[in-house]
């Protein structure tokens, strides 16, 4: 999963790697600290959509990239920062729906074409071995 940052007027947008097993000590307590949810609830929050998770998020990642950025700096307009699966996780999701058998008919074709529209325009993680891993903690 990837958190894409592409505020208005830049041409290219900043993109890292959300795995939420690899923030580190110190960034998961900040992250604890500035949403007042313990880490798992704030995994599961971010893929809801919470705007306050996702700043979180995106606060840890600019502060890798720039020491000095503040807690008050990061801003954004929704349509500036997405939560994007990669190929491999999208492609994961469409043999779980398969597997599952829990959608038949016209249910199932319209999951797989959806999936399958998504699989189109996703981004290939180059490092990726097809072992999507789930995005949330449990």
């Amino acid at each position: 999963m990837y958190l894409t940052y592409q505020p208005e007027g830049d041409d290219e947008p900043q993109r890292w790697k959300y795995d939420f097993r690899r923030l580190n000590t110190m960034e998961r307590e900040a992250i604890e600290r500035h949403t007042g949810l313990v880490y798992t609830e704030f995994t599961q929050q971010v893929i809801k959509g919470s705007s306050l998770c996702r700043r979180a998020l995106l606060f840890t990642f600019l502060r890798r990239d720039h020491k000095g950025v503040r807690w008050e700096d990061v801003t954004f307009e929704w349509d500036e920062l997405k939560l994007e699966y990669s190929k491999a996780e999208l492609e994961q999701m469409r043999q779980n729906v398969i597997d599952s058998g829990q959608l038949h008919g016209g249910e199932l074709a319209a999951a797989l074409a959806q999936l399958d529209k998504d699989i189109e325009g996703a981004f290939e993680d180059p490092d990726d071995e097809g072992k999507a891993q789930p995005p949330i903690a449990v």
